[in-house]
């Protein structure tokens, strides 16, 4: 074998193992990225979770067009995570929490078990469910802060992850003023579930958050307002004793 042959064999090679360990590079961090995404939204490779869907105020079994495309976004989620939804209506979801993990798509005038969530999981926050038009009409409370909503203008959402039950899997709630803030919720945490878990080590979270001018900018345009997760945690004071 002479010199020039010689080279181009341990060029061949040496690009081999580069591509070769660039490959195992590649597969190492996809495979660590995956195993965070699956720890995060609690799912394993092949497991379930429970997609709770709501209806449309004032429609009878109508999913809101909005509330199907949070749903999807959510289905695109499960699916990277190699998991399957099972799709229950909100006034059939009877069973607890913490054995799979659950998103539960709503607010609490459209959604029982969102309502049921709010009270038991979130003590802090409440919702106006007034039908009547009115100026505190789907208005959200957290802790003392009352935040009002602006048809199309200013709109409000709460999203939380939160982590009870005995089975330990994470229940996700996107409650919102409208159906379009539902959907924001969704996609604000596709785009940032990463450093969310960051962030929040602990496990739970509840973010406030403003969607801007829906009526321009649809769901795109989302801002954290703040985390307010110690509040939202925490049972109001009770009022005192009249004396």
């Amino acid at each position: 074998m002479n010199e020039d042959v010689r080279n181009i064999v341990l060029g061949v090679l040496a690009t081999g193992v580069s591509a070769s360990l660039g490959w195992l590079a590649r597969t190492y961090l996809w495979r660590r990225r995956l195993r965070r995404k699956q720890a995060f939204f609690g799912l394993p490779g092949s497991s379930e979770c429970l997609l709770v869907v709501n209806r449309e105020a004032g429609g009878d079994n109508v999913v809101h067009r909005f509330d199907v495309f949070a749903m999807l976004e959510l289905s695109a989620l499960i699916k990277d995570c190699g998991a399957q939804a099972r799709i229950l209506a909100h006034d059939v979801a009877h069973q607890g929490f913490g054995d799979r993990t659950e998103f539960c798509v709503g607010g609490p005038y459209s959604n029982r078990r969102m309502a049921a969530h709010l009270s038991t999981l979130l003590p802090g926050v409440t919702m106006n469910v007034d039908v009547q038009p009115s100026e505190v009409q789907g208005s959200i409370t957290v802790g003392t802060d009352t935040y009002p909503m602006e048809k199309g203008v200013s709109e409000y959402v709460i999203l939380a992850r939160l982590t009870a039950g005995e089975g330990g899997r994470p229940v996700f709630l996107f409650c919102g003023q409208r159906a379009i803030t539902n959907q924001a919720a969704t996609r604000y945490l596709a785009r940032h579930h990463e450093s969310l878990a960051r962030t929040h080590r602990s496990g739970s979270f509840v973010l406030l958050l403003k969607v801007v001018n829906t009526q321009a900018y649809g769901p795109d345009v989302v801002e954290l307002v703040a985390d307010v997760t110690r509040v939202a945690l925490s049972a109001p004071a009770a009022a005192p004793a009249a004396t």
